[in-house]
Formats: C-alpha cells, structure tokens, sequence
C-alpha cells in the first residue's frame, strides 16, 4: 500500500518483477576500478568498417526518414535470401519483420500471441527477458529445465510433463545463451513432435545461430511442418558485431507477423533507418568477416574451457555462442556470493548463474568474447580466488 492507504500507482506485474540478474549485478562493476570483464554479451570487434560506411553514406545522403513499419524493402528482401541461402527457410517478404534488435522481436511475438492465462514453455537457463516479457503479455511463463548432462538440450519428455490446455507455445533459444548449447537437427525433430501432437507455437531466438563451433547450426523452422507455427527470430547483434544499432527482425507465418506489426506500428514505428541500411550492408557482404571472427572465438573457447577444467572447475563444453557456464556448486557458495566475493577480491566480473532461471544456480556466466589476454589474465585470478578460500580441485569436483 502506498501513502494514505492507496495502492501503488506501479502495475502489479512490474512491482512483482524483479530487476535484470546481469544490469543489477553490473551495477556493481562500474563502482570498480579495473575489473576485468567476462560478463557482457558482446563482441569485442568493432561493426565491420563496410557496415559502418554504409550508415554513415546513408547519413550523408540524408537518408533519415522512418521507414516501412516493416522494414526497408530491401532490408526484407536481403533477409529472406538470407534466411534461404544459411538455414534452408523460405520465406516471403510480407512474412519479415524488422524490429529493434531482437529483445523487441521477442517482446513483440509474445504479445501477439498470448491470451490472459496462456502459459508459455521457456527452456532454461534462458536469456533474462523471456520470464519478464510473458508476464508483461499476461501470460504464465513455466519454466522448463535443461541439464548439464544432458548437454543442456530441451527434452521431449521434460516438455510434456508441463503441458495442459492452457499450453500456447514453446520458447527455444539455441545456440543457448547463457550456456552454449546447441540443439541438432535429431534433438529439434523431438521438439518439433510435440509442437505438432499439442498443436503448440514454437517462437525460437536464433541470434547466434552463425556463432557454432564445428557444427552447422539448424534452425527448426527449416524442419517438415514447422515453418507454419513457428516464429523464427534472429538479428545482427553477433554475428555482425552490431549490438549498438539495434536491429533484428521476426520471420514468420502471415497472421503472427501481421499481429506483430500491429503493436510495432503502435510503439516503436520502425527500426532505426542507418541501422536499416547498415543491415543491407552486412546481408552484401560475404562471410569472410564472420568466420574470422568466430575462428578467434572458437580459440578463445579452447582456452577458457581448458582453464576452468584444470582449476577444477566443471564445465559443459559450449557448441555455440560464446559462453562457458562452469559449475561452482562445489565450492559451497550460491552462485551470487560467488560472483560478488570474486568481484571484490580479484576484480574479475562474471554473471550468476540463477539470473538465467533456477536451473542456473550452481553455475556462473564466463563470456569469452574478450581477447585472449584478458581470458588468460581472468583465469588467473580466479586461480588466485579459490587458492585464498583454500578451494582444491578436489574438493570443487
């Protein structure tokens, strides 16, 4: 109750929501002199200088007028043969969306889908958005969990044990962040049958699908059936190094996309014109720029993997993206008081990991897009971390 006796003027699924796992911990950060870093999704390239060329010529010619509520024609244009050309979908450009970055497209497939009640499947440890935005939309997010033995891959029974009648569909986000994990094309034909035998959407985040390690990523949308219910979302953030400019977009069946540009329209209008014609750039180019980049990171991962492994500390090794997600359940710690004494003894920052759903207590966020100086130099101080609380090998495994 607020003053007076009233109610708080703030909606009651917002007073209920607590605030973002990563920014509060970061919070912290900032506060710290030199802290290295593990803990921000983000690549550390510079946007390729083509890509940034393009926004600034756009600049220059004063393209700076909203688009298409949609997109840029050519942007969707570009994307569809995208789309076609990686992953095996056809899709037509009246069925993409453009949006601001993908935490819209994800905001947005889940309003224009959920009816008050509806509850969604999220396999977790999942992004931090996802809980939020289904309750925003009014629906029942329901966590469904992912096991480190089981490489960290949705199961089929796991998801019929949580369905019932008011089951709307099933939130995917492969390759995983925060813990790497891919889902093959046998894994996803599972989850495809229950999609289909429950009559269920699947909306699936594939944001990193062009950061895998060995293994081509497979999107289920590319699998019999499954391009009609489902919402494939994806964006230029990391595979591109473009995280600034906001820009993803939804691809999907006509009625859901429609839906979604309803609200667009209402809310954000467009995505940022010079990041429109950035994008455009990036779909030119070859992916030259894009194999480098995930060659380094597929190094850095050898790295840290090996690293984490010798301190004791066991970790799933990561198909995708570019994340570990070692257990630290050994050391007695919550995953919390962890990340904090870590922070303030050795100024090494690196995620909880129950800010990515329950599953991910015992375990913390390592990113290791970060050069591998930094990596060698942050294992270091861990090193030095459970040396002081007299943590060995031993007793962490």
């Amino acid at each position: 109750m607020g003053k007076c006796g009233k109610e708080s003027r703030v909606a009651r699924v917002v007073q209920n929501m607590p605030h973002s796992g990563i920014r509060k911990f970061f919070d912290l950060i900032e506060k710290t002199d030199g802290v290295i870093s593990l803990g921000v999704g983000e690549p550390d390239y510079i946007t390729p200088e083509s890509i940034r060329q393009a926004c600034m010529k756009a600049l220059t010619a004063g393209r700076t007028k909203y688009t298409s509520n949609s997109g840029a024609p050519e942007l969707c244009a570009m994307i569809t043969q995208y789309l076609d050309v990686r992953f095996g979908v056809n899709y037509q450009p009246e069925q993409i969306l453009v949006t601001t970055g993908v935490s819209e497209a994800v905001d947005l497939a889940l309003r224009a889908v959920i009816n008050p009640g509806d509850e969604i499947l999220i396999g977790e440890p999942c992004y931090v958005s996802y809980m939020p935005n289904v309750s925003i939309a009014g629906g029942v997010p329901v966590f469904v969990p992912a096991r480190a033995e089981d490489e960290f891959k949705l199961k089929k029974k796991d998801l019929i044990a949580r369905i019932n009648e008011r089951t709307k569909a099933i939130l995917l986000s492969y390759p995983n962040n925060p813990t790497g994990a891919i889902m093959e094309k046998a894994d996803l034909q599972e989850i495809a049958q229950v999609a289909e035998n429950y009559d269920l959407l699947i909306i699936t985040d594939e944001v990193y699908a062009e950061l895998t390690y060995g293994r081509k990523h497979v999107s289920i949308a590319s699998l019999p059936g499954m391009k009609e219910r489902t919402i494939l979302l994806n964006g230029f953030s990391k595979a591109y190094a473009m995280t600034g400019w906001r820009l993803g977009y939804a691809a999907g069946p006509i009625e859901i996309i429609d839906a979604m540009l309803k609200i667009h329209q209402y809310t954000m209008l467009c995505a940022p014109t010079m990041s429109q014609y950035a994008g455009i750039a990036a779909l030119s180019e070859n992916f030259s720029f894009v194999d480098e980049m995930v060659a380094e990171y597929d190094k850095r991962r050898r790295i840290i993997i090996k690293g984490l492994k010798e301190l004791g500390l066991p970790c799933f090794e990561p198909h995708g993206a570019f994340y570990a997600f070692p257990s630290i359940a050994g050391t007695g710690m919550t995953s919390e008081e962890f990340c904090e004494q870590l922070l303030f003894e050795e100024k090494l920052a690196v995620v909880p990991g129950n800010a990515f759903g329950p599953s991910g207590e015992g375990h913390v966020r390592c990113c290791y897009a970060a050069s591998q100086s930094k990596i060698e130099e942050a294992l270091e101080r861990l090193r030095r971390f459970l040396h002081r609380h007299r943590i060995s090998d031993a007793a962490i495994i």
